[in-house]
């Protein structure tokens, strides 16, 4: 009998959970794919959308509720911060073994990005995180859906760009750092300081593509992650 471990997925700012849909097909036998939301999007698009990442971690924690058993947790962005967190809590309950961390596309806790988008007007905000990206979504061509996203994009945004670690206790998880070769907003070495909050072992891995590399490696991601917590 193959042993299955929970992957539980935060969304990048923007997403929704359906974002990882996808993986539950591409998962095999030995995970388990558990895509947690946040309001303001997709069934919960009527909800107000956090702008602290400790009161989201708060929402998270709770969507889980008494989860147990064996989990990893994968975040991409502002999804990284969210589930760093979430994997310090997390590791703190009875009857959990939180044994992964996988990091995407972030810099580490304590650096915070250069280039800020809170505050800007709306063309030049969509603008500004069109360059970070290195992505469009053709979503807000439309002025209906444009206005209907923008505002939880904002506050995605805001929450992450507002966001500062709860604790400099060092977490004691594996973690794995995985960054876009090509990522223009993340740095290698923003990257790489993910070391220096790892309790345990930390791994840097780069993938070919850009910023948002993930929209078309899951097959790959996901080989990587099974290998890692096997």
């Amino acid at each position: 009998m193959t042993d299955t471990t929970k992957l539980v997925c935060l969304p990048f700012a923007g997403a929704g959970a359906s974002f990882y849909r996808p993986w539950t097909a591409l998962a095999g036998a030995e995970l388990e794919i558990v895509a947690l939301q946040l309001p303001g999007r997709e069934r919960m698009i009527d909800d107000e959308p956090y702008r602290d990442a400790h009161r989201a971690v708060d929402g998270l924690t709770a969507q889980l509720g008494g989860t147990k058993g064996r989990l990893a947790l994968f975040g991409h962005s502002l999804g990284a911060v969210l589930a760093f967190e979430l994997a310090h809590r997390l590791s703190a309950a009875p009857g959990v073994e939180v044994a992964h961390l996988f990091v995407s596309g972030s810099p580490a806790p304590d650096r915070g990005r250069e280039g800020r988008a809170t505050g800007l007007s709306d063309d030049e905000f969509l603008a500004r995180v069109g360059e970070f990206a290195g992505y469009h979504h053709p979503a807000f061509d439309d002025p209906e859906m444009r206005e209907l996203l923008l505002p939880t994009l904002r506050a995605d945004v805001e929450m992450h760009e507002s966001y500062t670690p709860s604790t400099a206790l060092p977490l004691d998880v594996p973690i794995t750092v995985l960054r876009g070769a090509d990522d223009e907003l993340v740095s290698a070495e923003d990257a790489e300081a993910w070391s220096k909050v790892a309790g345990l072992t930390c791994e840097y891995v780069e993938v070919p593509g850009g910023h948002m590399y993930l929209t078309d490696a899951a097959p790959e991601l996901l080989r990587l992650v099974t290998s890692a917590v096997r």
